[in-house]
């Protein structure tokens, strides 16, 4: 698969360390530098905004894709050459799948785990080979990573589908890593052969 675009999946908050606004920073000036487009949720709030500026400055293609509801509260980034907007979140998750390569996620709240855990869902049932990547920028994701590995010592979850999830501290090797990965498809279901 050639990589054209990256999703990236943050919080319409900035957080309370300045090292996550400065990992957004650093993933869309990154994701312009290694000539790649950004895909992410449209909004000109948060890490989002933060992510999307980056990007732009660096003269990187990005695309927002944004739903009715949210631009009638006048969270849509109105400076974008690209914002796309949708009828739902539904559509939204869609649009954002079929427009990129791999998935990226920066610290953020319900919606940026729902969106990441279901990218992850899809390349898990084979929908999409697509990569999908934490940034665990000062250990955000910790618990996360641990729970993924306490749901493979339960028998939830295949070890070769928890490998899945990248992971890294730093945006660079996250992104090197999705760029150079291929995500097999393996089975998910544990206990059919065994029953």
């Amino acid at each position: 698969m050639s990589y054209s675009r990256i999703c990236v999946f943050c919080g319409s908050s900035f957080g309370s360390r300045p090292e996550y606004r400065a990992a957004a920073a650093q993933v869309g000036a990154l994701v312009a530098r290694k000539g790649l487009g950004l895909v992410y949720g449209g909004s000109n709030v948060g890490l989002m905004s933060v992510v999307a500026e980056a990007a732009l400055a660096g003269g990187g293609e990005v695309i927002g894709v944004i739903p009715e509801v949210l631009v009638a509260k006048e969270v849509a980034h109105q400076g974008l050459p690209d914002l796309r907007v949708v009828r739902s979140m539904h559509e939204r998750k869609a649009l954002m799948a079929e427009l990129s390569s791999a998935f990226l996620a920066l610290p953020g709240g319900f919606g940026t785990l729902e969106e990441f855990i279901e990218a992850v869902t899809w390349s898990q049932l084979g929908l999409h080979r697509k990569p999908c990547g934490l940034l665990n920028v000062c250990g955000y994701y910790d618990s996360l990573l641990a729970l993924l590995d306490h749901a493979v010592e339960e028998r939830f979850l295949r070890s070769e589908n928890r490998a899945l999830v990248l992971a890294e501290s730093q945006a660079e090797p996250l992104i090197d890593k999705l760029l150079s990965h291929a995500p097999p498809y393996v089975d998910k279901w544990i206990g059919r052969v065994e029953l």
